[in-house]
């Protein structure tokens, strides 16, 4: 089992996960962050540490779509380690908006560490 990100995280990247995340797994898109599932250890450090819930165990029903999306994006995201300055002034304001992933999905990358 790996975990991956969900749309939850679009447009929050509350980035609280990738401080506490032991190996360095996540990966930074311009409004997003994916988690690359050959580097993530399964240690769930990340899974309470995301203010927007946007953390889930692949094997929950409805991340099938979101396994792909993280594998994909983690070969072509810069790495990120460090939360600081990064997130973005109007997180709270898209926190718990549904369908994310049609309006606002950037496929950009984001400026890692």
């Amino acid at each position: 089992m790996t975990f991956v990100v969900t749309d939850a995280c679009i447009r929050c990247k509350f980035m609280d996960c990738v401080e506490v995340c032991p190996v360095e797994a996540f990966r930074e898109g311009e409004n997003m962050l994916v988690i690359d599932p050959d580097e993530c250890i399964d240690c769930n450090l990340c899974l309470p540490e995301c203010p927007a819930d946007a953390i889930v165990p692949d094997i929950e029903d409805g991340a099938e779509a979101w396994i792909e999306l993280n594998k994909t994006y983690a070969t072509r995201w810069p790495a990120v380690s460090s939360k600081v300055g990064q997130t973005p002034d109007d997180a709270e304001a898209f926190n718990g908006v549904m369908g994310k992933f049609e309006q606002y999905f950037s496929a950009e990358p984001g400026k890692g560490d």
